[in-house]
């Protein structure tokens, strides 16, 4: 067999059509993976409509164009400077994807290479169109190839549906060790039941936090964090007053770090609101990336020593550190909510995400 099936965006604005094209050939040091799972992102549509206009710094590919971002499944044929996976391995595609040359690739950090770019989404500078050239399909096609060194080996215990969420998770997770979250300290998660949110969340218990402040304007929403655990997790709802006086009622000295997930329609204002819980010396982490600009007063930050920080998606080794966790049972995803789809029904799956997206619903593709 030769071809796959892959749905291509032709035109922005529009729908994806299912196309017959080659399976792609992996480069040396390359995998071709056969894609069981993909994940469905609520930002998806944005980015297909309107990225070009908001955001003209943040390349797309070139059309057509197989987008998907998440993807898991089994290797079906490896690069022949590939020794580590065999056929059938069962792997997480981290789609993050740098030049591999550059000081910060080679030193493990391709979230700094100046051509970080996401396989099958968008890319953050002038080299991302020569990334999504070398690897022009993802997760919404029946096959994809990706550098041997951003694959996450899957646990048995992990299917590839759960995995399609690890792209959450990981940023969640590499936003938290950022946050040097340390275990017996709190945390406030702003945005706590959105899908950023909710894995925060878990994360946070699991790194040992003593609270987990979780804000979110749903209480039935919250109400399902604080089950996790009634004892650690405290409820902060908006519009019951503001978030830094709610939050500093169950903690007057302030939280000791502070985890912003509010998407780019969501208020810079409840950002500004939230910061005001954080205790000093705490640091405030970014990765829902809200829109600006968020105002800071320097004097005060520097009085109280606090920190701003950006996180970017994670790296293959977080990924594979954060996988152990979910192995060994320190990281549970029981509660997440299965909703898949097949291929033929993405632009469907695409209108009910963006319009039933919760934390707790894991949307996602599968490919028979």
């Amino acid at each position: 067999m030769s071809m796959m099936r892959a749905a291509r965006l032709h035109e922005i604005g529009g729908r994806f059509s299912i196309d017959e094209v080659p399976i792609p050939t992996p480069g040396k040091h390359d995998v071709l993976v056969k894609v069981e799972a993909c994940g469905l992102i609520p930002n998806l549509r944005n980015v297909v409509t309107h990225f070009p206009t908001w955001y003209p710094f943040l390349p797309l590919p070139a059309l057509p164009a197989t987008f998907g971002l998440d993807s898991a499944g089994t290797v079906a044929a490896v690069g022949d400077g590939v020794t580590a996976y065999r056929l059938g391995d069962r792997v997480y595609v981290n789609p993050g994807v740098g030049c591999g040359e550059c000081r910060c690739c080679v030193q493990g950090e391709p979230t700094r290479c100046d051509s970080y770019t996401f396989m099958g989404y968008f890319g953050f500078g002038p080299g991302s169109q020569a990334v999504f050239e070398r690897y022009p399909h993802a997760g919404y096609g029946e096959y994809m190839t990706a550098p041997a060194a951003n694959l996450v080996r899957l646990p048995d215990n992990l299917g590839s549906a759960r995995a399609a969420r690890l792209g959450y998770l990981g940023t969640a997770y590499s936003a938290i060790r950022k946050s040097a979250l340390r275990p017996g300290q709190s945390l406030l998660v702003l945005g706590a039941t959105g899908t950023l949110g909710v894995g925060a969340t878990l994360l946070a218990l699991a790194f040992g936090a003593a609270r987990v402040l979780v804000v979110a304007r749903d209480r039935k929403a919250l109400d399902r964090l604080v089950a996790l655990d009634p004892r650690r997790v405290v409820p902060v709802v908006l519009g019951e007053g503001g978030i830094a006086e709610q939050a500093r009622r169950h903690l007057p000295g302030g939280v000791d770090a502070m985890l912003d997930t509010l998407g780019a329609k969501a208020p810079a204002e409840l950002s500004v609101d939230a910061m005001g819980a954080v205790a000093r010396g705490g640091r405030i982490v970014q990765i829902g990336g809200v829109a600006g600009p968020i105002p800071i007063d320097p004097h005060p930050f520097m009085c109280a020593q606090l920190q701003y920080i950006g996180s970017l998606w994670f790296t293959p080794a977080e990924g594979a550190e954060l996988v152990a966790m979910i192995e060994s049972g320190i990281v549970d995803l029981d509660l997440l909510e299965p909703r898949a789809y097949p291929l033929e029904r993405l632009n469907e799956a695409l209108e009910a995400v963006e319009s039933q997206a919760n934390g707790f619903t894991n949307f996602h593709i599968v490919h028979a």
